[in-house]
């Protein structure tokens, strides 16, 4: 037997494995939208002796896995927080370094035989994309028009983003739009429609999903790093110590079954 046919084997156990699993975790609520904050990247690479990008290429595979087994298990909604707004305050090698990467992985994502194809994903990108170099603002362009009839499942990638940014953009987004909308009373006196949450929320980048159930952080930090600020009031942020090229399938098991112990407590919460 040689090493392609073991390697099969081996696949076709891991798999199995999973799908079992699945099954015992199907018994009580799954989360509809999973977010992960890619923390450790830069990191990995310095403990592994690795030059300078090698850490991302190494994170990129990590989320590939992670997007399969979400996808495998039935999670319709994942985010990752790809690229802040403050990491444009990095060295310009290291931010042409990141966007070179971008845009290769992008133009991967829409390949015939890519996870996102396979699993019938819409990819969007969420973040003020004009601050994006101009090949990885046109690739991402292309990745949402290549994926838009594709509706099984959403892959939605923070790039160029921070909720400050997403917050200030909606609120500039409905200003434009109520200026005009000028209604006269009947004593004759100009009256303006205020602005209100629904407002708000439906011109934010994330409008294309719900609230997230899980956001999942890697590197052991528990703070959000202004990601998801307005929409992650009642969810559970799972805190995981690994670095992001470290994380596997049990991290993501952990989460859920934390998430289904917790459920009955984070439904109270958005209750009140």
């Amino acid at each position: 037997m040689d090493i392609k046919q073991r390697t099969q084997i081996y696949n076709n156990l891991c798999s199995f494995a999973r799908k079992c699993i699945y099954s015992i975790l199907s018994v009580a609520t799954l989360p509809n939208h999973i977010a992960f904050i890619m923390d450790g990247n830069r990191r990995y690479s310095k403990q592994h002796n690795l030059v300078d990008g090698e850490g991302h290429k190494v994170g990129y595979s990590s989320l590939m896995s992670m997007l399969r087994y979400c996808y495998e298990l039935g999670v319709k909604y994942v985010t990752v927080y790809a690229f802040s707004i403050e990491n444009f305050k990095r060295s310009p090698e290291e931010v042409r370094s990141l966007m070179d990467l971008m845009e290769e992985k992008i133009e991967g994502l829409i390949k015939e035989e890519s996870l996102v194809n396979q699993y019938g994903v819409r990819v969007h990108f969420a973040g003020n994309l004009k601050l994006l170099s101009k090949p990885v603002r046109l690739a991402a362009e292309r990745a949402m028009k290549a994926t838009a009839k594709n509706s099984k499942a959403v892959l939605t990638i923070c790039i160029a983003y921070t909720s400050t940014d997403e917050i200030l953009h909606s609120v500039e987004e409905c200003c434009d739009e109520k200026r005009d909308d000028v209604k006269v009373s009947n004593d004759g006196k100009h009256e303006k429609d205020v602005i209100n949450v629904v407002d708000i929320e439906r011109h934010m980048y994330m409008a294309v999903a719900p609230d997230p159930d899980i956001i999942i952080r890697t590197s052991g930090e528990t703070r959000l790093s202004n990601f998801l600020l307005w929409q992650s009031g009642n969810c559970l942020l799972c805190t995981q110590s690994v670095l992001w090229p470290e994380i596997g399938f049990r991290h993501l098991v952990r989460a859920i079954l934390e998430f289904q112990h917790k459920l009955y407590y984070l439904n109270k919460q958005k209750q009140t």
